[in-house]
């Protein structure tokens, strides 16, 4: 039998469901707006694909023209490719103001050969610090892999090509905010972080290799918008009627993907802010308990 906080999230998503929208994939110009770079940001090929660049004078960046209420957001990225060094790359959902919620995947740069570090963060109430990083099994300046952000009352899950690589719990029954009442728009910008990015700041940016470029294709967002947005109920369409795709709304990990995600964590996480004694030395934050 249902409890009664059950029950409550259970209402919550019916009166969500009925008050918000549906975002769909999408062509670039219709669905974002180009907000910085002077014209190094470029729309490209019937709107099928977006490119950023990078140069000395700038970077560049681009945002959703909808704000989202919980969804799952699938976009694929190319990143810049040869010496990325001092670079970042972030594709990420925020809200705005200095109690702004965001979902973080940051693509730093590095030398040629050596792998990007993967950097994912959470923010809820303007509070983050909770920072996983990981390096990718394959090249992913070599060609377009999906980078997902499954965003629903429960939790946050990050995949990459369709596996998990962190899911981020709920911990508000531990005394931890989490994301759930601020409509978050899609960012992405290209940009020069060279005093952090690679190795901690001790590798430039070689603005030889300049100008720096990573792409963008197959937008799909199934998520909830609000109301007064272009689209029409929360659910996705996805060219068929037969798809009741509110099931991002309730989805967990099934076994399978558990053990996919373990693999991840096992093999390829760099950093994990729930087992840095170091930088924790009096305990751990409380969500650690739910993600660790």
């Amino acid at each position: 039998m249902a409890s009664s906080s059950s029950k409550l999230v259970l209402l919550v998503i019916c009166v969500m469901v009925s008050a918000f929208g549906v975002a769909i994939g999408g062509k670039f110009n219709e669905e974002f707006d180009i907000t910085w770079g002077d014209g190094r940001a470029k729309i490209l090929n019937n709107g099928d694909l977006l490119t950023l660049s990078l140069d000395k004078i700038s970077g560049s960046g681009f945002q959703s023209k909808n704000e989202y209420l919980f969804g799952k957001i699938d976009m694929q990225l190319k990143l810049v490719p040869g010496n990325s060094a001092g670079t970042v790359t972030a594709y990420y959902l925020s809200s705005q103001g200095p109690t702004h919620d965001e979902i973080d995947f940051e693509f730093l740069g590095n030398l040629s050969g050596d792998p990007y570090t993967l950097h994912t963060n959470v923010f809820s109430q303007g509070k983050g610090n909770r920072e996983q990083q990981f390096h990718l099994w394959f090249d992913p300046t070599a060609d377009f892999h999906t980078y997902s952000i499954l965003w629903n009352p429960q939790r946050i899950i990050f995949y990459v090509d369709g596996t998990p690589i962190r899911e981020y719990k709920n911990a508000e029954s531990s005394g931890v905010s989490y994301p759930k009442n601020q409509p978050m728009r899609i960012y992405s910008s290209l940009w020069n972080a060279d005093d952090w990015a690679t190795r901690g700041g001790l590798v430039k940016t070689d603005w030889s290799q300049a100008p720096f470029s990573a792409s963008y294709r197959n937008f799909n967002a199934n998520a909830c918008i609000p109301s007064n947005s272009p689209s029409s109920s929360c659910s996705s369409t996805n060219n068929s009627a037969t798809l009741t795709s509110n099931s991002w709304l309730n989805e967990e990990l099934d076994n399978t993907n558990q053990e996919r995600l373990k693999w991840v964590q096992k093999n390829y996480m760099v950093y994990n802010y729930c087992t840095d004694t170091k930088r924790f030395p009096q305990g751990f934050p409380a969500d650690c308990v739910q993600n660790i």
